[in-house]
């Protein structure tokens, strides 16, 4: 230490979170001052998990996680990433064995606090960012909280401690400002001395809070009295020769002369919880967002680029974004980054920076490498801008058991939580993609959203399964709330799951409920789940819930084969509700008003599906035959609504159970000029509309178009802006190509009698005349190819039809 360091107390040296020139502008001060002890803020209780930062396995960025015991929902975060202060000055100490302690509000206070303040977070709340509680009030961008760069309106009673310097600077963007006097600073213009920065900066937040006071947080004060009396315990034991890396915000406070009595006045009486600490990794898209004491940088990629960038930053920037636009097939050259660099800087000079910033940088990456696009700009600010880094900790920082459980599972099926969005298609007749399947559906159990199943490539057939995954900080925050129902993943989940089928109240929760422990493989849970639902179906009369629950039943049969899991039980409950929907439904479809009309044609649709893979999964004969019975009874039933008669005709028809001149019929019935107009539309809805293929239906067969279009021309005046909203609902959905035809086919007038299904009448325009007999010949040879067809005996006749009738 010093002589002058000693002679004038302790040295404070105030920050502003994340902060790269404040990074190493503190690594030089500790370099000079050589303290004997650093005092960091942050929560007293992380002192034991100091050492682990030293750790080899230890990455950037992580975070400081307190949880309440009693309630893992109720939790705080004290993230750090490579480019930190508060990081810089733990690694120094560590480094040089200099003694480092946290000396703000202690965890069990800030979140007892929190809890007083926001009520009990409850199972499932989400977890606030903590440092929220803690250093997140240390208000504005001052010290690096949350609203570097914005400007709160009036002052008091919200300060933004960056943007009253940077107005008094004469900057209109507070972000610009600090990059110019801190982060852009050239190492070759550092001061001689280099607490000296510290020394003007601690001038003028001193001056800000003689004006503004507590800035607009009041509970400042009690963090500062804590504070203070972990400072003077300091000294104490290690004399003036001690560094304290906080907020500069708090620097005046933490200067100014107060009483023990007075501090500890504050303090009395806080409410405390008990807590429990750990190491967390991060992300730098984490560090990205607007909330809590972790954000107040749009940037982390960049940041972190500077802090490690040991020269010619700009040049090196540029070089990572050509190296990125390259590996996405941009045509980006050596040349694209020299003119870049050369932009930049001369940007900068135009607007008297010191040193070409992100704003100057970007301009340039769009002019020159992005041609002016913001597409591939966007790219740049997700990967790099932003960045995807998610840090690491060490096996020994503390963890629930669920958790350790969760990590070993994780190696081993080698499923590595990554920042970035990714997908994985699994095949599960394979035992690593089985099991890598269990993990994921048993964590969507537990709430804990690692990823979510989506639509594959590839096969869609129940051996294929695909997810997007992404890992998120807070999903370690779920996982300890996890851990109340076991100490494994398998445990937790059919705990949870036993305790979900216990109090459900709905069918369609308990069949919902059925699925999910069959995917998840949960073989002691699922007699429990199978248990409540047969209880729930036997007293549910409502058609409705019964309509909503067998879909997801339907879909689990399915899962019996691959999953090797034993589905008789279930396959008995689904045909039972099956039966009773056949029974229930024409009843329940009279009387319906517009909306319940539409909520059943949805239900209509499930079961449909769910009947049709039923059939040959369940002991029920004759299933499909008596839903076919109740479709028609739907279908020609006047009392039922519109839009159910003309869905049950149109399943009627995709079945092959209904002949084409049969539906027409009833299209002409329900079109014909005494149905009232709003239910004409209603009837076109469920029968072209929603269901796929509905406007190719239109488009192949005029006889129904010229039924819609002669309906739609006959519509009075004064009653069709009430129906127009439903038919633009329903054509809307249409690809635009089949609305192009349809149009043209409209225009183009009914086909002449005879020639509605081919012949050699005038085609619309973009049409040939009729059936190009040559051509269709010569897709035949292909046709055999795909089918696996040798080449074919004579046909019937010349013609490609009878050609492909052979084929068939």
């Amino acid at each position: 230490m010093t002589a002058r360091t000693a002679a004038t107390g302790p040295l404070l040296l105030g920050v502003r979170h994340h902060g790269p020139g404040s990074a190493r502008a503190v690594l030089a001060a500790l370099d000079a001052a050589r303290p004997d002890a650093v005092l960091i803020e942050g929560p007293p209780e992380g002192d034991a998990l100091l050492p682990l930062a030293a750790d080899p396995q230890m990455r950037p960025p992580v975070a400081l996680l307190a949880h309440a015991v009693d309630d893992p929902g109720l939790a705080a975060f004290w993230p750090m990433a490579e480019f930190s202060p508060e990081w810089v000055a733990i690694r120094w100490a560590l480094a040089h064995d200099v003694p480092v302690r946290f000396i703000d509000l202690p965890a069990a206070h800030s979140l007892a606090l929190k809890e007083t303040a926001a009520g009990p977070s409850g199972p499932g709340a989400a977890p606030d960012n903590a440092g929220g509680t803690e250093g997140g009030e240390d208000g504005g961008g001052g010290d690096g909280g949350d609203g570097a760069g914005d400007l709160r309106g009036p002052l008091p009673p919200a300060v933004d401690p960056i943007g009253v310097l940077a107005r008094t600077a004469g900057y209109d963007d507070p972000e610009r400002w600090w990059e110019d006097v801190v982060e852009h600073r050239a190492s070759d213009g550092a001061p001689a001395d280099p607490r000296a920065p510290f020394a003007v900066l601690a001038e003028a937040m001193t001056a800000l809070r003689e004006v503004y006071g507590d800035g607009g947080h009041p509970r400042d004060a009690v963090r500062e009295a804590c504070m203070r009396i972990q400072l003077r315990a300091a000294r104490k034991e290690f004399g003036d020769g001690i560094a304290v890396v906080c907020g500069a915000w708090h620097v005046p406070a933490l200067a100014a002369r107060t009483t023990v009595t007075a501090d500890r006045a504050l303090l009395k009486g806080l409410p405390k919880v008990r807590t429990e600490l750990t190491w967390v990794p991060w992300t730098h898209r984490r560090l990205a967002r607007h909330s809590g004491y972790g954000a107040g940088i749009d940037s982390p990629g960049w940041y972190g680029h500077l802090f490690g960038a040991p020269d010619r930053p700009v040049e090196r920037w540029m070089t990572k974004v050509a190296g990125l636009l390259r590996a996405e097939d941009r045509p980006v050259s050596t040349a694209h980054v020299i003119e870049a660099v050369r932009l930049a800087e001369t940007l900068a000079a135009l607007r008297g920076r010191p040193l070409a910033g992100l704003g100057e940088t970007t301009d340039a990456v769009r002019a020159v490498m992005c041609e002016g696009s913001d597409v591939p700009l966007a790219l740049v600010r997700d990967r790099l801008i932003v960045g995807e880094s998610l840090g690491e900790v060490p096996d020994s920082a503390p963890a629930v058991p669920l958790q350790r459980d969760l990590t070993r599972q994780q190696r081993t099926l080698r499923l590595k939580p990554e920042a970035l969005e990714r997908e994985l298609d699994l095949d599960l007749r394979k035992d690593t993609d089985a099991a890598r399947s269990r993990l994921l559906h048993r964590l969507r159990l537990l709430a804990v959203g690692w990823g979510g199943t989506t639509t594959g490539r590839g096969s869609t057939g129940t051996f294929r399964e695909s997810w997007r995954l992404r890992w998120e900080p807070e999903l370690h925050v779920r996982v300890a709330e996890a851990g109340v129902w076991g100490t494994t993943v398998l445990s937790a989940a059919t705990a949870k799951a036993e305790s979900e089928a216990a109090s459900a109240t709905a069918l369609s929760e308990v069949t919902a409920l059925a699925e999910r422990c069959l995917l998840a493989e949960l073989p002691e849970a699922l007699p429990v789940v199978m248990r409540a639902l047969a209880d729930r179906a036997a007293l549910d009369a409502d058609v409705g819930h019964l309509a909503d629950a067998l879909p997801a039943l339907a879909r689990s049969l399915r899962y019996g084969d691959v999953r090797s899991t034993d589905t008789a039980a279930l396959g008995e409950v689904a045909a039972g509700l099956a039966e009773r929907i056949c029974v229930g439904l024409p009843p329940a479809c009279t009387g319906l008003d517009a909306d319940g009309a539409e909520a059943l044609r949805r239900q209509l649709d499930g079961v449909h599906t769910a009947i049709g893979l039923l059939a040959g999964a369940v002991p029920a004969g004759g299933l499909r035959e008596r839903w076919a019975a109740v479709l028609r009874r739907l279908a020609g039933r006047d009392t039922v609504a519109g839009v159910i008669r003309g869905r049950a005709t149109r399943l009627l028809l995709d079945e092959g159970r209904l002949a084409e001149d049969e539906a027409a019929l009833l299209m002409g019935l329900a079109l014909s000029p005494g149905t009232p107009p709003p239910d004409a539309a209603a009837w076109i809805e469920g029968f072209v509309g929603g269901a796929a293929g509905g406007g190719m239906l239109l488009v192949h067969d005029e006889r129904l178009l010229g039924l819609v279009d002669a309906w739609l021309t006959g519509v009075p005046a004064d009653t069709f802006t009430d129906v127009l909203p439903l038919l633009r609902r329903t054509f809307s959905a249409y690809e635009p190509g089949v609305r192009r035809t349809l149009g043209e086919l409209v225009r183009r007038g009914p086909a002449p009698e005879g020639h509605q299904h081919g012949g050699t009448n005038p085609a619309a325009p973009g049409f040939g005349p009729g059936l190009d007999g040559d051509r269709a010949d010569a897709v035949v040879p292909v046709l055999r190819l795909l089918l696996g067809l040798t080449p074919g005996p004579a046909v019937r006749d010349g013609t490609s039809a009878g050609k492909l009738e052979a084929s068939a």
